[in-house]
């Protein structure tokens, strides 16, 4: 045992009977448990029903899995349709493999359905939302931890991480700690919800509403934190113009967030120009 380390989990997988309990899954239920009671108390605060929120997460947290390990399959191929890939690993996400981008992208489309298909405003419930994906995104990525993935590069501070050898990169020696990007990310998510709590009371004292713009600020707070983490990771990756390809998603998917925010703000501002004067009268 290193004197100083952050050890890994010696076992991420418990039976009960046949039937295996995967940290990794555990994780992920977890994350979506502590968002959906969350939204659903910042959603009745906002106006909403709070049944509306598990009715979403009903159809939007299968869905986003789907998107999530769609996006994982084909932005790492060579495993599932390489010269050595397989096929059959495609719909085994209890091994890891699940694209966040993907994730949010599915569930995101499939609730604004939900929403509109019932003519609910899908402003409010994205602020409600907002920094609970953060957190459960936090928790879920505790699944990593257990699964010892998507760690980052050696170092030598005493936070480092150990990883069995099973699970060593090629040409790392058993002992080497690695960067425990799964923390890092985790930290900056705890942080980027505290923020968006925060953000969310001071545009409400401002401009009495926050008005859909937590939803973007969110995209603009989590692709900050991830462009820097991802370059940490050593994990192997699609590679475009020397930047590992998530890298370029975060930037892409900072810039949406960005111009989501302005333009959302601006609207807002316009329809409570055009609203002063008939209150004025």
């Amino acid at each position: 045992m290193l004197p100083v380390s952050i050890p890994s989990p010696a076992q991420g997988v418990w039976y009960v009977g046949p039937f295996p309990l995967r940290a990794y899954a555990l994780c992920i239920l977890a994350g979506v448990f502590i968002a959906v009671w969350w939204t659903g108390r910042r959603y009745r605060r906002l106006g909403g029903h709070p049944d509306t929120t598990l009715d979403v997460a009903v159809l939007s947290v299968p869905v986003g899995i789907v998107g999530a390990r769609v996006y994982h399959v084909l932005t790492s191929p060579d495993a599932y349709f390489g010269p050595d890939g397989n096929l059959a690993l495609i719909p085994q996400v209890w091994h890891g493999g699940l694209g966040i981008w993907g994730g949010i992208a599915a569930g995101v489309a499939s609730g604004a359905w939900l929403l509109h298909h019932r003519g609910l405003r899908l402003g409010p419930f994205a602020d409600a939302v907002a920094p609970t994906l953060l957190v459960a995104q936090a928790v879920g990525r505790l699944g990593n931890w257990f699964n010892q993935e998507l760690f980052g590069g050696p170092t030598t501070a005493p936070w480092g991480l150990e990883i069995d050898d099973a699970h060593l990169p090629a040409g790392y020696a058993s002992g080497t700690l690695f960067h425990p990007t799964f923390l890092y990310e985790a930290l900056w998510n705890l942080a980027g919800a505290a923020f968006l709590v925060w953000l969310g009371h001071r545009l409400r004292e401002r401009d009495g509403a926050t008005g859909g713009r937590l939803i973007w600020a969110y995209l603009m707070v989590y692709t900050a934190g991830r462009a820097w983490i991802e370059c940490l990771r050593v994990d192997e990756a699609q590679m475009v113009a020397g930047l590992r390809l998530n890298v370029w998603t975060s930037l892409l998917v900072f810039v949406v967030g960005l111009v989501g925010y302005v333009v959302v703000s601006r609207r807002h501002l316009d329809d409570e120009a055009s609203a002063a004067p008939s209150q004025a009268a």
